[in-house]
């Protein structure tokens, strides 16, 4: 048994020698203004002459318009302007970023006409001089709703009568997809000794970053340039974006991401609000504000998940796993955002081969419109769905054949690397019975089935889960992104600059919003570059300042980001290795460079530093031929492949029949996510990441009432899980290094959230075993539970 970790210790970094700072566990330099107050985020931005924007949004989930009177709000002292649909002089209809063969574009207007399609579509703006005077002036707007029946489920909205959303498109139906062989997976199964099946319900979990959405416009007619100060995860996505919806030059629009305080994927996407602030800024010419309140990121920000799923996994009397056949109903919700075509289809269907060498899988997906807010990624996107499913029906299997769920994992884990899998992708390294074997030496495993079994003979519960997980992060390349129906490319760009003193900025195309990339990406460039780690500036999230960028999702910055920083310091060290050549009077290939220092190979004492070499580029006064001054190297890095992190995460838990509740014992977390640049951020990653799985596993989830109105709306009717909710985690590692990039990183943002919630479900499953309990659907509230572990005693007539 391996002992309880206390964490990874953080270090000062002027304890490191420079040549060490890459890979080592330095405080992150983001704190102090985070922790103090001094981080500046979009509230609060004070601009002179500022004036307030609030958005009337819809009360029904599904309704006509058959009129809104703005009178009596425009009457109120205070208010400038409210715009409506009516208004509206520009494009105003929000992009797809993902297409499908199949996919049925409809229009997404930023402010509904006459149709509102959830509950909190957006109907109208209020400009006023004071944020309160905007807010007040909502209550006096008058809609004429004519109310139609609403659906929120998405197999019922795929029913034939079921109230269509857009009458355009005929029915609910987004989408039609599917990967893999069927034909092959109908032969696995009929060649198969067992046929286990599950129903596996994904919940609808709401975005709650700390930070709400807010946005600040800012418009100078003089020259045409709009400034918008925004919540983004992608500032350069948002500019192209908008440039379109509200027809406004791009390269006169910039975006500019202040302090973000999270995001999760909830800040990737284009939402109308924004577009709308924009739009009020050049139509006042002032500066315009909007924060979204709590309710208001309840109604409209993305959710994730949402699926509705069959699987059926086809084995034989040996434990090996012959075939998967998935059929997943998934919730687009009443548009299509900014990439939802992508999580439940790609991000989903091709991560569900899991670990494991299946020899078959077949997948088909519907998506379908419903009347609740658009669905996108969010908390790991498609994967952790995948993640959950596999596991889940792993866990099924194994029970089925009698087998120990460890002993069934471990005989049909993927041996070989690179791996092929049947449904597209290619896993780049990994060793998975080492995490599997480490998970199982932190629970002391053989030890807690005998305590498990001593434990139910007392009448005690006592279940414990394993979850295998694998995702897909870094997604690349844009060649085969395109392919797949991406409208954009999944590069990422780095510019490296050295100044004559010697100091250096780093501008990455990444958009960090609480990860810790000014100091992981300070820690790539000292390394590189071999200079102090406090002399490295590191600039992100400006439309101005960096030349293009794809932001920060999917776990991708360090993979792709820290990538194209790591190509563009050894592009310029190559420029700077031929000046101190030109300077020491050598060879360019007789000249070394290590540690930061330029030397001749053979003669020690003719060497120069890179500051020396920069001061020398920039004086410029004796240069190689053709040369141009200046040290400074941009890259545009594009992947060969995705990277694929992995894991062993494992829960014990006793759980309480009588009762419903849940105690989690002990939680184990081992990931592989290739060479950690900096271990206490992984470390804190994984902490996040594990405390939103037990989140969606116990107490998230979204509910709408049969009229689609959420009865969720608020932290006091949905539960985000608070510390005391929280176990203790013991954390581990391996490392297999990814051969995709030259950092050998795989990303770690979502291992947590993608690993945890089969964990806890497993567990608890394993706990109620003895009563009959083979699933139960998150989150696993207490009154689920107990119905559950009741249900048996019922069915029975009564008797436990």
């Amino acid at each position: 048994m391996v002992a309880p970790d206390e964490g990874v210790q953080s270090i000062d970094p002027d304890d490191v020698d420079a040549a060490d700072i890459l890979g080592s566990a330095i405080e992150r330099r983001e704190d102090p203004a985070l922790l103090t107050g001094d981080a500046e985020y979009t509230d609060d931005i004070e601009l002179p002459n500022m004036v307030h924007v609030a958005i009337k949004r819809s009360q029904h989930a599904h309704a006509r318009i058959d009129g809104i009177d703005t009178s009596d709000a425009e009457a109120l002292e205070g208010v400038l302007d409210v715009i409506t649909a009516d208004d509206l002089d520009v494009p105003g209809n929000l992009p797809t970023g993902w297409l499908l063969d199949s996919l049925e574009q409809v229009e997404h207007p930023i402010l509904a006409g006459d149709r509102v399609r959830y509950q909190g579509d957006a109907l109208a703006v209020v400009v006023a001089e004071e944020r309160y005077v905007a807010h007040d002036a909502l209550t006096r707007i008058e809609v004429d709703y004519d109310r139609l029946d609403a659906v929120t489920d998405p197999a019922e909205a795929l029913d034939d009568d079921a109230p269509v959303v857009h009458d355009d498109a005929g029915d609910n139906t987004a989408f039609d997809w599917e990967i893999g062989d069927a034909e092959k997976t109908d032969a696995a199964f009929a060649d198969a000794d067992h046929v286990v099946d599950l129903d596996v319900e994904n919940q609808l979990l709401i975005p709650n970053a700390m930070e709400p959405r807010a946005a600040v416009a800012d418009y100078n007619p003089s020259n045409d340039e709009l400034e918008v100060h925004m919540t983004s995860q992608n500032p350069h996505l948002h500019r192209l974006l908008m440039s379109g919806v509200i027809d406004h030059p791009e390269h006169k629009l910039r975006v500019r991401a202040p302090d973000v305080g999270g995001g999760f994927g909830s800040k990737i996407h284009h939402y109308a609000d924004e577009a709308l602030v924009a739009l009020a800024a050049k139509r006042h010419e002032r500066p315009v504000k909007w924060t979204a309140r709590r309710t208001e990121t309840y109604l409209t920000d993305a959710p994730g998940r949402g699926h509705d799923t069959h699987a059926e996994m086809a084995l034989s009397d040996d434990g090996d796993i012959l075939g998967f056949r998935v059929d997943t109903k998934a919730n687009l919700g009443a548009y299509l955002s900014t990439f939802a075509p992508a999580v439940p289809t790609y991000l989903y269907g091709t991560l569900l081969s899991g670990q494991y060498d299946m020899p078959a899988i077949h997948c088909s997906v519907e998506g379908a419109f419903t009347n609740v807010p658009p669905v996108d990624a969010y908390r790991g996107a498609g994967r952790p769905e995948a993640s959950f499913l596999v596991e889940r029906m792993i866990h099924r299997a194994a029970k089925a054949l009698g087998m120990d769920p460890a002993a069934f994992r471990r005989r049909n884990f993927v041996q070989e690397f690179p791996y092929q899998t049947q449904v597209a992708v290619e896993y780049d390294s990994g060793d998975y019975e080492k995490t599997l074997d480490l998970a199982l030496d932190h629970l002391d495993y053989d030890a807690f089935r005998e305590r498990q079994a001593e434990a139910r003979e007392d009448g005690r519960y006592l279940g414990v889960g394993l979850s295998a997980y694998i995702e897909a992060c870094g997604l690349a390349p844009s060649e085969l992104a395109g392919q797949l129906g991406a409208q954009a490319g999944l590069w990422e760009s780095g510019l490296v600059r050295f100044h004559p003193s010697g100091t250096v900025t780093a501008y990455c195309g990444t958009s960090g919003h609480g990860q810790g990339h000014d100091t992981t990406y300070a820690q790539i460039v000292a390394n590189e570059l071999g200079v102090d780690y406090d002399d490295v500036e590191v600039v992100e999230g400006d439309t101005d300042e960096i030349p293009q960028g794809m932001g920060t999702y999917g776990s991708r910055s360090a993979a792709v980001g820290g990538s194209a920083l790591v190509k563009s310091s050894q592009k310029l060290v190559e420029k700077a290795k031929r000046i101190a050549a030109h300077q020491l009077e050598a060879a360019p290939e007789d000249v070394e460079f290590e540690n930061g220092d330029f030397r001749v190979a053979g003669a020690p004492d003719r060497s120069m530093t890179i500051t020396e070499v920069a001061t020398q580029a920039y004086l410029a006064h004796d240069m190689p031929d053709d040369m141009e001054p200046g040290l400074e190297a941009t890259s545009f890095y594009d992947p060969d492949n995705f990277v694929f992190p992995f894991g062993v995460h494992a829960a014990i838990v006793e759980v309480d029949p009588d009762t419903g509740e849940i105690d989690i014992e002990q939680y184990v977390a081992v990931d592989d996510v290739g060479n950690q640049i900096n271990p206490k951020i992984v470390e804190g990653q994984i902490h996040g990441g594990v405390a939103q799985g037990i989140g969606q596993a116990l107490y998230e989830g979204a509910e709408f009432d049969d009229n689609g109105q959420l009865v969720t709306g608020s932290m006091q009717d949905y539960t985000v899980p608070k510390a005391e909710h929280i176990p203790e985690m013991e954390t581990d590692s391996t490392c297999t290094p990814s051969p995709v990039n030259p950092l050998g990183v795989k990303g770690v943002g979502e291992a947590g959230t993608i690993a945890a919630p089969q964990a806890v479900v497993n567990a608890v499953c394993d706990a109620l075993e003895p009563l009959g309990v083979e699933h139960i659907d998150m989150p696993l509230k207490a009154e689920r539970v107990w119905q559950a572990a009741n249900a048996t005693a019922a069915t029975d007539g009564g008797e436990e």
